[in-house]
């Protein structure tokens, strides 16, 4: 599938997200407890249109591994775990969190990231991004210096992943919370919005990529082609 995509997409070097150079924006852990959170994802529809994301999913955090997953891997603080489901294929925006966010590839995929080191006078120029491929059923820590956003899909069907993060990560914002930073947008959600996203711009979120809005083209089974 690597290859397919790399082809559709001569413009844009997408990466094995084993690749050395993910080093600096997370890790691939191969032996996180994921079974039963896939498993309760096959019952999880794709919409036809737009993401659909759920930062906490009762079936999820209920699934038997929240515990685990909050003293393994975040030394005993609370976690909410849900899920991010669409077609999306637009850079869109880069958001960034206090603490790791793990990503469980429903599907295959492909992140589009960026390093916080980069932004420069709240600005992020795409000439710093980076595509990596994350195949079907790898689990992915993104940093919390990694820029990131929905995944995007490598095929006509959608993406699913699922997305664990500190409690109350991407829930609603007090105002007050909201007149500190130009950049939060939610509770622990950072982000920097294309000018060509309508919705993060008409719900005020800071304008603050230069470049192309990257398009990650994606497999036509039915026309055997691809589709920009």
């Amino acid at each position: 599938m690597l290859k397919t995509i790399q082809n559709c997409n001569e413009g844009l070097e997408i990466q094995h997200i084993d690749e050395e150079s993910f080093h600096l924006f997370g890790r691939v852990h191969d032996n996180f407890p994921k079974d039963r959170l896939i498993a309760k994802m096959k019952d999880v529809s794709i919409p036809t249109e737009g993401n659909v994301y759920e930062p906490a999913n009762l079936r999820l955090e209920t699934a038997g591994d929240k515990e685990i997953i909050e003293n393994a891997y975040y030394g005993g603080m609370p976690v909410q775990i849900g899920y991010c489901v669409g077609q999306n294929s637009h850079l869109g925006g880069l958001e960034f969190h206090m603490g790791s966010e793990f990503n469980i590839a429903v599907t295959d995929m492909v992140l589009l990231i960026g390093h916080f080191n980069d932004i420069k006078d709240h600005t992020f120029s795409t000439e710093h991004l980076r595509a990596f491929f994350v195949p079907e059923g790898y689990v992915v820590e993104l940093f919390q210096t990694t820029l990131h956003l929905a995944p995007c899909k490598v095929s006509e069907e959608g993406f699913k992943t699922i997305v664990i993060l500190p409690e109350g990560t991407n829930t609603p914002l007090s105002h007050a919370a909201a007149e500190q930073d130009p950049l939060l947008f939610k509770r622990n959600k950072w982000l920097l919005s294309h000018k060509e996203h309508q919705r993060f711009v008409s719900e005020g979120a800071h304008v603050g990529i230069k470049g192309p809005n990257v398009f990650v083209n994606y497999l036509m089974e039915r026309e055997g082609g691809r589709q920009r």
